[in-house]
């Protein structure tokens, strides 16, 4: 099969490799339709960030069963979406369904080889169907859909609350649409890229051009005091700032972005949020218990009508394309914003 294998820092390149093996004994062979590049795939290509090398990136990705086992809830021809982390059964937080809060896990595309080839292996665990009509490139945008329901859920919301988002990219549009699906109204937008400006106006977003204005202001204008909830959703020190600011009396701020830098309240910022009694809540990654009511099955039902994320999709390449496209996302040299990488696609 092909992989694009990350053979060191900064060196990507498409290899004929062996299919892989099965993990387990309830291990399905899925064949990769489509694939999300993530933003803390850059770093982990680019700039040190691998746990070692080679290794194949990818943790956001849907396919299609190729073969299942004996007594599998799966056939092969179905539709998968596939949960990254691979939990070790015996940390006790597993046990309540807290596979993401547990320290000692494997996971696809950064500790093992993830989806950036052809075929992958993946325990049956790990596996949820697709609805018949929501399309695998949808469903390959599950996990980081699932990231923004899973931040949103921590706030507690009333139908009404006012609500500011830090970052219009694709992790802070399906967190406005989140908000929005929950009753917010307004739900304001702060994005200093025009292109994604005009995607989330299109998307029926309020948006805020942090460049010429302190966002800040503008959201304690536009919400008449400060945002009921405030997310952060890019992962700057500035907008996390930004966000615990924005936040109005009694206020919930959410912190989704992955930070990079150094984060830092001076004692009038730390003030403020003492004042106003704010409840600010970290959070990392999502849920997939119980199963039925998980935040997974929650999201793939929603991509049905509620959610919608193919505007988000500003690229679709081949196996063949993606190491020139990974190279511009990080150096800056091309617009972007979801990047889709088809394995089974013919370079162009």
């Amino acid at each position: 099969m092909r992989a694009l294998v990350l053979r060191k820092n900064g060196d990507l390149a498409v290899e004929s490799r062996p299919m892989p093996e099965p993990i387990g004994e309830r291990s399905v062979l899925v064949r990769i339709e489509a694939a999300g590049v993530c933003g803390s795939d850059i770093p982990r290509a680019f700039e040190g960030g691998a746990y070692h090398y080679p290794l194949v990136l990818g943790h956001e990705f849907a396919g299609t069963v190729e073969r299942s086992f004996d007594g599998s809830a799966f056939s092969p021809g179905d539709r998968v979406a596939a949960f990254p982390l691979l939990p070790n059964s015996s940390e006790v937080i597993n046990q309540v369904g807290e596979y993401a809060l547990s320290r000692d896990y494997d996971y696809f595309g950064s500790r093992r080889d993830g989806a950036f080839q052809e075929f992958l292996e993946i325990p049956e665990f790990n596996l949820f169907r697709v609805p018949d009509d929501v399309s695998l490139e949808a469903a390959a945008m599950t996990e980081p859909c699932a990231v923004a329901y899973h931040g949103v859920d921590r706030a507690t919301i009333h139908a009404g609350d006012s609500a500011a988002v830090f970052g219009g990219g694709p992790i802070g549009v399906m967190a406005a649409q989140w908000l929005r699906i929950r009753g917010c109204s307004p739900v304001l937008v702060s994005e200093p890229d025009r292109r994604k400006r005009e995607l989330v106006a299109r998307m029926g977003f309020t948006t805020i051009d942090p460049t010429p204005c302190d966002p800040v202001d503008a959201v304690v204008e536009r919400t008449g005091g400060g945002a009921d909830i405030a997310v952060e959703a890019c992962g700057l020190p500035e907008t996390f700032r930004q966000a615990v600011n924005a936040a109005g009396l009694f206020g919930r701020v959410v912190f989704i972005g992955n930070i990079s830098g150094a984060f830092e309240l001076d004692q009038r910022d730390m003030s403020a949020v003492l004042r106003r009694e704010l409840t600010i809540h970290g959070t990392w990654n999502s849920r997939i218990a119980p199963r039925g009511k998980d935040e997974w099955t929650r999201v793939l039902a929603s991509m049905r009508g509620d959610v919608d994320l193919t505007p988000l999709v500003s690229h679709r390449v081949s196996l063949e394309e993606a190491p020139r496209m990974l190279k511009a996302m990080h150096a800056r040299s091309t617009w972007f914003n979801k990047v889709l990488i088809y394995p089974g696609l013919e370079a162009t």
